[in-house]
Formats: C-alpha cells, structure tokens, sequence
C-alpha cells in the first residue's frame, strides 16, 4: 500500500526517498517550502534526490535539472521554484 510523504525543502535539499518515489507538489505549509510524494514505505531502497530552490530574478545555473513547481512566501512577495538535479 501506498502513502504520502512530506519533507521540509532547503535551498539545496538532498533527500532520502524510497525508491520508484514520486514527487506530487511543492508548497508552502506553516511558512515552510514542503514536498509531497507519494511513496511505498515497504520499500527497502532508499534512492537520494537532490532538490534545489532558485528564486525569480536570482542566477541559476544552465541546466538546473528537472522542474519540479513553485511555491511562494509572505502572501506572493517571494516566488521560487524548485528544481531536482543529480545527487
């Protein structure tokens, strides 16, 4: 059977998930960035996933990886978007 999982997101977020793991959102909660994912917790392997967070206007690098959605701080004054990259 399978669950949904949450983590708190930090600027570089490397994460241990179990495997075929898949990410549902991110958003905010309780002032926080959060990701959703639905998982099997009977899992054995857990896979490491790197998620990055890049604001609107800051540099970010060529290929930041594979977007994964934005989410927003302070009633929308702060937008980012997340991004997973290679671990």
């Amino acid at each position: 059977m399978k669950s949904i999982w949450k983590w708190t997101l930090t600027p570089d977020s490397v994460i241990g998930m179990p495997s075929g793991s898949q990410v549902l959102t991110v958003q905010e909660q309780h002032g926080e960035p959060q990701l959703w994912a639905l998982v099997d917790p009977t899992t054995p392997t857990k896979k490491l996933r790197r998620f990055r967070v890049y604001g609107t206007g800051f540099s970010m690098p060529d290929n930041p990886g594979e977007y994964i959605g934005t989410f927003q701080e302070h009633g929308g004054a702060l937008v980012f978007h997340v991004f997973e990259c290679e671990v």
